[in-house]
């Protein structure tokens, strides 16, 4: 279930560089935590931190996978598609465009 938006905790957690290389990454394709670990200075501990944190705000997807053997792991995508800020009467507007999946986020395997 997504958090409620609050402009400032958004603003926070968008002001991370981690949290705006995991975005960055995963939405050029779905990656686990061990594959952004691997692609960031951040340790799995910290990705899987931020990751919690994006997913609250319903800023990535989650979906599972499975592998050849038949395991399964979760990879995350991005959602976020668009992010404008405004400054209105003494105040801060926060509105973000987030991608859907048209069919809905059911976690089907691949193939």
């Amino acid at each position: 279930m997504s958090r409620a938006w609050e402009a400032e905790t958004v603003f926070d957690l968008l002001g991370n560089e981690l949290v705006r290389e995991l975005l960055a990454l995963t939405s050029v394709d779905r990656l686990s935590a061990d594959e952004l670990a691997e692609r960031s200075s951040a340790s799995q501990p910290t990705v899987y931190r931020r990751l919690d944190s994006l997913e609250e705000y319903d800023l990535v997807g989650v979906h599972t996978e499975y592998d050849e053997e038949g395991n399964h792991y979760q990879s995350y995508e991005c959602r976020l598609e668009e992010a404008h800020i405004s400054v209105e009467e003494g105040g801060f507007t926060l509105d973000i465009t987030l991608r859907r999946d048209p069919v809905g986020d059911a976690d089907l395997p691949d193939g």
